[in-house]
């Protein structure tokens, strides 16, 4: 799965790039999905399912055209990204986390040198001559979908250090100044993989070759074993 975020200041065009690169990202024949950062309580319209919710942690409200899903307290990306079933994600807000590139959406360009944490991808604006791209350009959103396919990614977190920097956000640094590449990531190519109902999940090296060396250690006293390719499914 890639990311992208998308950061700015209020009326800087965030919205509108993110609808309008949506839908140039689906029509290229991609699945996206976009995370929103909402300061304060979410607003949720006056029915039982938003009723629900004062009273337990975890309330979900299921049609047969859509889910609805309402978990209380404050969660992760990587939480929320473990119900996600796409290609790309649109991350809107989230200033702070730096584990994925950023489109930087701009009023002026004094605001660039403002949200710049060394993640930026280009910036755009609802202006014209002030920003890498304009928002409200067709020519300009699909030069934007084309640069978010090849350059987006999303490290786990982890700040493991097996990749030879101290954090996640030293090695995204790295790669979006094009110096690194995602495969530098060991976390995200780990010996051992573990899916949960079709949920990949992230584990550090240790982890990693400790639950493949616990296997392989249970395995080898099997008659018949031998070295391969190991799968164990459990319902």
């Amino acid at each position: 799965m890639k990311a992208v975020g998308i950061v700015g200041y209020k009326r800087s065009g965030k919205t509108t790039l993110i609808i309008r690169l949506s839908q140039e990202l689906s029509r290229m024949g991609h699945r996206v999905a976009i995370l929103k950062h909402v300061s304060g309580a979410i607003g949720f319209p006056d029915s039982d399912t938003s009723k629900f919710r004062s009273y337990v942690p975890f309330v979900s409200a299921i049609s047969s055209l859509e889910t609805e899903i309402i978990l209380k307290g404050k969660k992760r990306i990587e939480d929320i990204l473990t119900y996600v079933d796409c290609d790309i994600v649109l991350i809107e807000g989230f200033k702070k986390e730096k584990t994925f590139p950023k489109i930087v959406c701009i009023k002026n360009a004094g605001e660039e040198k403002e949200l710049f944490d060394g993640l930026k991808l280009f910036t755009a604006s609802l202006e014209k001559d002030i920003s890498d791209f304009n928002i409200v350009d067709n020519d300009h959103i699909k030069e934007m979908a084309a640069i978010v396919i090849e350059r987006s990614f999303k490290l786990p977190d982890l700040n493991c250090g097996h990749c030879e920097y101290e954090s996640c956000y030293e090695l995204a640094m790295e790669i979006v100044r094009g110096k690194e590449a995602i495969d530098k990531c060991v976390s995200l190519n780990p010996p051992i993989s573990i899916k949960i109902d079709g949920t990949m999940f992230s584990l550090n090296p240790f982890t990693s070759n400790l639950y493949k060396n616990t296997i392989l250690a249970m395995l080898s006293s099997l008659k018949g074993f031998k070295k391969g390719t190991v799968e164990i499914e459990i319902p």
